[in-house]
């Protein structure tokens, strides 16, 4: 990097910040604050600046600079640091550069800036993508190909290469990874000759954005989460409606996705509201919420959290441990305003939060 390009990167770094902060359950040091204490507001987490995060009972987060950082539950190596030791405050994880990560609760990835995908924890269906079922405790190189986009949860892993082409592998007993099977599979598998923008990987079924604007699902579908209407398996990517979707989210039962005019939709298991229309029933096709506009949007165990266009955050759904962030462990069916600040990304987990906040100096 030449000093004219250096220079332009500090810039940028010094003018533009995205400081971290977390709140919800902590049994394991997944808020990064050093403690074990479950908060029910955001906490500051340091002083750096981050580039993107991953909330659940194990957190992963890259900073402004690039590196990659771990913490909380670590059982399977699923943190990356060679351990199997739980970490309540942010660990380094090597000393490269990175562009995207995802993960489940027991197993990570990572997109390396130059496109390589990595691997590591929790290997027992081929989640890991490695071509075994050992699980690793350190990132290992999976291929040698260049991906764009990935995303990982209950067992099984999706990625669209840089050329658009979807790919999955781990567990498929419900057919989560959309190949018509319900076979497992431990390196990854193309799905399909179709062209892709985006995917969700959710516990035990799959959202997808194709190139053109449409929402896909395949899957389990016991709760309605895929959407098409029924509660019905699909082991092949349907499409749901022919609207134009441009973010799409989920973890566990209930999905959440914004329509490229900004409106936000949701579908699938609501028994604590997590859905936010105001009601507790699960719904097996996409519901309006609300009339506003909204820029990202992310769906947890049993919580929802979404970033409105103007920067506020709203939280709903399950509270137990104070992960809506408003100070209480009292559950909320439509989306409440937390606080007043700008973010910029929020990232829900199981049973805890994670979010940048962003302001310029």
């Amino acid at each position: 990097m030449g000093f004219t390009a250096k220079k332009l990167l500090i810039n940028r770094l010094l003018s533009s910040r995205q400081n971290l902060f977390a709140w919800g359950q902590n049994s394991f040091g997944q808020l990064g604050d050093g403690t074990t204490v479950s908060k029910s507001s955001p906490v500051q987490i340091g002083t750096l600046s981050w580039s993107q995060v991953v909330s659940g009972t194990r957190s992963l987060a890259i900073r402004s600079d690039g590196l990659l950082f771990a913490w909380g539950y670590n059982v399977v190596g699923q943190l990356g640091d060679g351990t199997v030791v739980d970490k309540s405050s942010p660990v380094q994880i090597g000393a490269l550069s990175w562009s995207q990560v995802a993960g489940s609760p027991y197993h990570s990835l990572a997109i390396r800036s130059d496109g390589l995908l990595f691997a590591w924890g929790y290997n027992s269906s081929g989640q890991l993508g490695d071509g075994t079922t050992v699980n690793k405790s350190s990132p290992v190189q999976i291929g040698s190909l260049s991906w764009g986009q990935v995303s990982a949860e209950g067992n099984q892993t999706q990625a669209i290469r840089n050329d658009g082409r979807l790919f999955a592998w781990g567990y498929n007993g419900f057919g989560q990874l959309g190949d018509g099977t319900i076979v497992n599979k431990s390196s990854p598998v193309q799905i399909g000759a179709l062209l892709w923008s985006q995917v969700s990987v959710s516990l035990y079924y799959t959202q997808a954005i194709r190139s053109d604007g449409r929402l896909f699902t395949w899957g389990r579908n016991n709760f309605g989460q895929l959407g098409d209407g029924t509660t019905v398996n699909k082991s092949s990517p349907v499409q749901i409606g022919a609207l134009s979707w441009n973010k799409i989210a989920g973890i566990s039962y209930h999905s959440l996705a914004i329509r490229s005019d900004g409106l936000l939709f949701a579908w699938g298991y609501n028994p604590a509201g997590q859905l936010g229309d105001g009601t507790i029933v699960n719904k097996s096709s996409p519901v309006q919420i609300g009339s506003l506009s909204w820029g990202q949007v992310s769906a947890g165990g049993n919580h929802s959290l979404a970033i409105r266009s103007n920067g506020l955050l709203f939280a709903w759904g399950y509270n137990g441990g104070g992960q809506l962030g408003d100070g209480t462990v009292v559950d909320k069916s439509s989306p409440v305003q937390i606080g007043a600040l700008s973010w910029t990304q929020v990232s829900a987990g199981q049973n805890n939060s994670l979010g940048l906040l962003g302001f310029s100096i």
